[in-house]
């Protein structure tokens, strides 16, 4: 199966220079745990998670008005929309993450998630399980 069968879209975003009050509003508003950091052409530069502002907004005091990408990571992985979802899983599986940015001629076109992995394996009867996915 590939990824753009089962990739989220649309893909929230948010420019670098938004603050993380901001960013937070978009994230409860749209019920997401992430956001897409994007700069011009839609190019994806980085991502921002509830994780990020707990170990890196809460824990270091910083405030609400400090900058996105500030807290960002920054070494995203991202995946083509006509791999596959092995291939995704193998991505999330050696990086540790759950998110993943799939772009299409270098711009960004969807996401799939740990939980998009899940469905598809379901869907198509397999029963593989993924050790690492914690």
């Amino acid at each position: 199966m590939l990824v753009k069968n089962v990739m989220s879209k649309p893909v929230f975003t948010v420019a670098p220079t938004a603050t993380v009050v901001e960013a937070a509003s978009i994230m409860k508003e749209e019920k997401i745990g992430c956001l897409i950091v994007v700069k011009s052409a839609g190019k994806p530069v980085g991502i921002v998670t509830e994780s990020d502002f707990l170990r890196k907004v809460l824990a270091e005091n910083k405030t609400l008005k400090t900058p996105v990408e500030e807290v960002m990571t920054t070494d995203i992985k991202t995946i083509g929309e006509e791999e596959t979802i092995e291939q995704a899983a193998k991505i999330m599986t050696l990086h540790r993450i759950r998110r993943l940015p799939v772009v299409a001629g270098g711009k960004l076109s969807g996401i799939v998630t740990l939980k998009d992995v899940v469905k598809a394996k379901k869907v198509n009867g397999e029963s593989e399980y993924y050790p690492s996915f914690t």
